[in-house]
């Protein structure tokens, strides 16, 4: 064997943690670390609010290569999670990107998590997990999108894997479970009209939080009409929580129907502008 053939490849780490306070009024940094390609940024805000935009500086992920995030709001705060630009999951020629995002929101606190985009490419592999951990009155509200490849582009995904796991609970409590896997033969699964029904975007959106049901008449028509839109109520525990998928033709499509929900869901506060650079 040569020496070439020895060489492992080069994987990429990161890891960011987050923590943020109440003080004199607004959320405020307690705990800040970045290791490896893991890079947090906190630009200025011009409310109480804290905005977080989460970096990977190895500017795209791939088979073997693992980011671990954790956000945690301390009681009262206000935090909103964002990415600089849609995380690319390239071909991976061996090994699969683990992807592990884990939230704490304490008592009277919300956090806003927003990423943008994943974009699967061809063969690409990524099993990815969130873990969140509510108190009793704080409120959360998730969306996570995927996009087969870029329509534009002239991209597909014929093959692949994509898991993806969340696990929501409330003092410790179960609320909100999801598995999600494609492998395989992805375009074909694809097709079907259980799954996406040709689609090459969609998105899952949970929210919870006390007003849940004043929300879900606007919210159900903001999406009247839409073809690939599901919105449900549900009651757990004793915690409201919305959830809603959402399928599409491509990216562009998919963003036109979830901007204006996500801004309904803050409060008429639109998406984190790097979503719009």
């Amino acid at each position: 064997m040569d020496k070439a053939a020895r060489i492992a490849p080069q994987r990429a780490w990161g890891k960011g943690r987050l923590v943020a306070k109440a003080a004199l009024g607004h959320s405020r940094i307690a705990e800040l670390y970045q290791e490896g390609c893991a890079k947090i940024r906190l630009p200025k805000t011009f409310d109480t609010s804290m905005e977080a935009v989460l970096i990977n500086s190895s500017g795209g992920l791939t088979g073997g290569d693992r980011m671990v995030w954790e956000v945690a709001a301390g009681a009262g705060t206000e935090v909103t999670v964002t990415t600089q630009a849609c995380e690319k999951i390239y071909k991976a020629s061996a090994d699969t990107v683990e992807v592990k995002t884990r939230i704490e929101v304490a008592a009277g606190a919300r956090v806003d998590w927003l990423p943008q985009e994943t974009i699967l490419f061809d063969r690409a592999s990524l099993s990815r997990s969130l873990e969140v951990e509510l108190a009793a009155d704080a409120t959360f509200l998730a969306v996570e999108a995927v996009l087969l490849g870029r329509k534009a582009m002239g991209e597909a995904v014929e093959t692949g894997l994509f898991r993806d796991r969340w696990r929501i609970r409330v003092e410790g409590k179960l609320l909100h479970a999801d598995n999600l896997a494609l492998s395989g033969e992805v375009a074909r699964l694809s097709q079907r009209k259980a799954v996406l029904d040709g689609g090459a975007a969609f998105a899952t959106l949970l929210y919870v939080g006390p007003d849940c049901e004043p929300l879900l008449p606007r919210l159900r028509s903001l999406v009247d009409g839409a073809a690939g839109v599901g919105i449900s109520h549900f009651q757990v525990h004793g915690r409201d929580k919305l959830v809603a998928r959402f399928v599409a033709p491509d990216g562009f499509a998919l963003r036109k129907i979830l901007i204006p929900v996500i801004s309904h869901l803050r409060k008429q506060k639109t998406v984190p502008k790097v979503w719009v650079l």
